[in-house]
């Protein structure tokens, strides 16, 4: 009976030891990521980017867990899709506009070929990269596109007319800035973030953009003038380091695969919807004052633009790209979109 006693105390023995120096099975690590954005936190891009965290972490449940960087603390605008290719942070949000040389297809998006609101631009500026895939996107992943809605003149000053507008000093950036260029104001390029200090300086008498910078921006507090002139869209890329897509797992990627085309239709419906809310909230405590140009001086203006679609093309072709299929494209897409 000892021994057999002796026997079930060493055989407790060998199995605590077994049950402390077995491997014990790990639990799945949670995959980090960090996600950098330009723009404070309340604008249109950085809600987007919240959003996209919200739906990537609650369709792996709790897989993925995004950390996003508003602000430019973590990469700013200018250096932000290098930044991303060199893994300085695994996705970034970029507004081509600022690079009009670097992101050739996609900015023809920029051109004056009539898009209505954010919501179509944004289905087409990712139809137009599927369809082309350019190349300056081959080192990163695309995960969404979208656009601001049309810009608008935003001034210190009334702007009712050509005359007004010659010399005047506005913010502005790529095709955008080509615009105002030809109706004879002075284009001054800088981010977003820059323009209110800039605006309180003097540096510039307003800024030529789509209407929800005059809440978000608190632009309304400054310019007291909108002339609405609908005229272009703002293109805006998120990517991803290629490396970091490469090391997720298949169902990840699928989740963020399936969110590309969603999340370009969700942001432009909300920059639609939060352009309303501005609008209102600048006439309303703000005391803005919204000039619309009657159908003479809008067709004198839109004459001052014919050339630059022509231009495009010209300048286009002589890089190699099939210029004139990427605009008939466009048109084409635009008016499907926005029956």
């Amino acid at each position: 009976m000892k021994k057999f006693g002796w026997f079930l105390i060493g055989v407790f023995a060998a199995t605590l030891l077994l049950s402390v120096t077995a491997p014990v099975p790990s639990v799945a690590e949670t995959i980090k990521l960090n996600y950098a954005n330009f723009p404070p936190a309340p604008t249109f891009p950085c809600v987007q980017m919240e959003r996209w965290k919200t739906e990537v972490e609650k369709r792996t449940n709790g897989k993925v867990l995004v950390n996003t960087f508003p602000g430019g603390t973590l990469l700013g605008a200018k250096n932000m899709m290098d930044g991303v290719i060199a893994g300085q942070a695994d996705i970034g949000c970029l507004s081509m506009a600022y690079q009009p040389g670097r992101f050739i297809v996609t900015n023809a998006t920029s051109l004056p070929l009539g898009i209505p609101n954010a919501t179509v631009g944004s289905v087409v500026l990712y139809d137009l990269y599927v369809k082309y895939q350019p190349k300056e996107f081959e080192k990163v992943k695309v995960l969404t596109m979208f656009t601001t809605a049309p810009t608008n003149i935003m001034s210190k000053v009334p702007v009712r007319t050509l005359d007004d507008l010659k010399g005047l000093d506005l913010r502005a950036s790529g095709g955008a800035a080509k615009i105002l260029a030809a109706w004879g104001a002075n284009p001054v390029g800088m981010p977003m973030p820059a323009t209110v200090e800039a605006l309180q300086k003097g540096v510039v008498k307003g800024l030529y953009s789509s209407l929800e910078v005059m809440k978000d921006f608190k632009f309304a507090e400054t310019c007291k003038y909108v002339t609405v002139t609908d005229t272009v869209i703002y293109p805006f890329a998120v990517v991803m380091n290629l490396d970091r897509w490469n090391s997720l797992p298949k169902d990840v990627q699928k989740v963020m695969d399936d969110l590309r085309i969603e999340q370009a239709k969700w942001t432009g419906n909300y920059m639609d919807n939060h352009v309303k809310t501005a609008i209102e909230w600048s006439k309303n405590t703000q005391g803005v004052e919204f000039i619309q140009l009657s159908k003479e001086e809008k067709a004198n203006w839109d004459a001052k633009l014919d050339f630059l679609s022509t231009k495009w093309i010209a300048d286009t072709s002589a890089k190699g790209l099939p210029a004139q299929a990427i605009v008939d494209d466009l048109k084409r897409m635009i008016a499907e979109k926005a029956k």
